[in-house]
């Protein structure tokens, strides 16, 4: 009965947590739903040792950090949530719940960032020029969905928007000047992405396609992509599906892409073709450059693979 008792009392510091985070740090519902299951799982593995927050020491958070190891989880899920006990102890302490912070002296474990998955710029032709050519054949009510999906890639491939950025774009984002989007990201940040020629085509074909087959929605919405779902917008597992899709219809493994894979598509090509760094990450929104800089070892994997095929002393032998 008493273990019950101190797992409700953590949980209610978990979700004093989670206001805090919400209201003074902007986080956004899917981070603050990834902290809640981290630390409901923390406090679970705490309560089997009969420990509550208040008891907890250094020692308790290495155990559990041994626990997490031995289930073979990556590197970077082990970080994770050791981030979330890091900073909710670091929160505990600063309320004055806790007399000290037990997770100030924990080392983080080593992380192998991949590299990610980029398409090349021949294969994002490839899946524009379907998306184009289906929007333009397409009939019926069908025409309103291939002319979504040609806009969204359009506006993808363009701005390097993140895909809950760009679902949720609202119409007036291009009542100002429509060359020119500001964008609100991560944190309450926002920032200037320009939009290409062709991007800025694709939104306003679909919109007369949306006014068309369904005017009311189209004008009444404050979104770009409205959906009758709860959000109001589409959602980003069936833009997700719809492009999964559209790469299996010209060849391409649905595995391959993903609209995460196009934002990286983005990035890449533009530094292939010269882009500054700087430019880059302030497209991507990325707060920190060491974010940004995984690209240019995209760059400098495909340079390496390029000589070693090519190269007429590739293959010689010292």
């Amino acid at each position: 009965m008493a273990d019950c008792v101190v797992r409700e009392k953590d949980q209610r510091q978990i979700e004093a947590f989670l206001e805090m985070m919400s209201a003074e740090r902007g986080a956004a519902r899917n981070t603050l739903e990834a902290y809640g299951r981290d630390l409901s799982e923390y406090v679970l593995h705490l309560g089997k040792s009969g420990v509550g927050f208040s008891q907890v020491t250094s020692e308790h958070i290495r155990s559990y950090l041994v626990f997490l190891n031995a289930q073979g989880l990556a590197a970077s899920t082990v970080q994770r949530r050791l981030s979330a006990v890091r900073q909710v102890h670091k929160f505990l302490y600063a309320e004055g719940v806790v007399k000290g912070n037990p997770a100030d002296i924990i080392e983080s474990p080593r992380t192998v960032r991949g590299l990610p998955k980029v398409l090349s710029i021949t294969e994002v032709d490839r899946l524009l020029e379907a998306a184009k050519s289906n929007a333009e054949r397409a009939k019926g009510r069908k025409r309103l969905d291939a002319s979504r999906l040609y806009c969204l890639l359009e506006l993808l491939y363009a701005t390097g928007l993140r895909v809950s950025e760009l679902v949720s774009l609202p119409r007036m984002a291009f009542a100002g000047n429509p060359r020119l989007l500001t964008i609100k990201g991560k944190g309450g940040r926002e920032r200037l992405v320009p939009v290409s020629d062709a991007a800025g085509v694709a939104v306003r074909q679909f919109e007369q396609v949306a006014k068309h087959y369904d005017e009311k929605q189209a004008v009444e919405s404050p979104f770009l992509f409205p959906s009758r779902g709860k959000a109001g917008y589409l959602t980003r597992q069936h833009f997700a599906l719809a492009l999964k899709n559209l790469a299996v219809s010209v060849g391409l493994e649905a595995a391959k892409v993903s609209p995460h894979v196009l934002r990286h598509a983005f990035a890449s090509h533009l530094l292939e073709g010269g882009a500054d760094l700087r430019a880059v990450q302030q497209m991507l929104g990325h707060a920190d450059i060491s974010t940004t800089q995984i690209y240019t070892h995209v760059l400098a994997e495909r340079l390496k693979a390029a000589v070693e095929e090519h190269h007429p002393l590739a293959g010689a032998e010292d």
